[in-house]
């Protein structure tokens, strides 16, 4: 996760970038996370590669002329627009997963397992839903902050 102090109009402001995914990057800013589009980034490969997210994703933020005022209105369609989607906490390999999609599944149900650093670690649901998709499966590597899990 990369983390930065942003300057705007004299207001400091705390932005951390969690995940990024094709064009899309998940960037929280002094507590509130946002899905942010980030134009000009075309091909999925490049979009993980941290170096090449920060300046467009700095110059999203810096777009924002009120971020203070979206961070007070609209917490729950920043949450609805992140909402479902289950990542990974590290980097690490697949060893199993437990669900399939359709099935339903209660909060804190283990989904998969995640070897990391030579030990197992359980992703677990944070919500109450049903599997909409699984997007990494048994043997797949996968890097932090990757969507492995969409409950719906």
């Amino acid at each position: 996760m990369k983390e930065y102090k942003i300057k705007i109009n004299g207001n400091e402001y705390a932005v951390s970038i969690s995940n990024v995914e094709d064009n899309t990057a998940l960037v929280n800013v002094n507590g509130t996370q946002y899905e942010v589009e980030v134009e000009g980034m075309n091909a999925p490969k490049v979009a993980k590669t941290p170096r090449i997210v920060q300046q467009p994703v700095a110059a999203s933020a810096q777009g924002d002329a009120h971020p203070a005022t979206a961070r007070t209105s609209s917490p729950a369609a920043t949450a609805s627009a992140s909402a479902g989607n289950i990542k990974s906490p590290l980097p690490g390999v697949v060893l199993d997963v437990m669900v399939q999609v359709g099935d339903a599944v209660k909060t804190g149900q283990k989904l998969m397992i995640l070897e990391a650093m030579k030990m197992e670690n359980n992703i677990d649901s944070d919500r109450d839903g049903t599997v909409k998709e699984i997007r990494a499966r048994k043997g797949d590597s996968v890097l932090e902050g990757d969507v492995l899990i969409t409950i719906g």
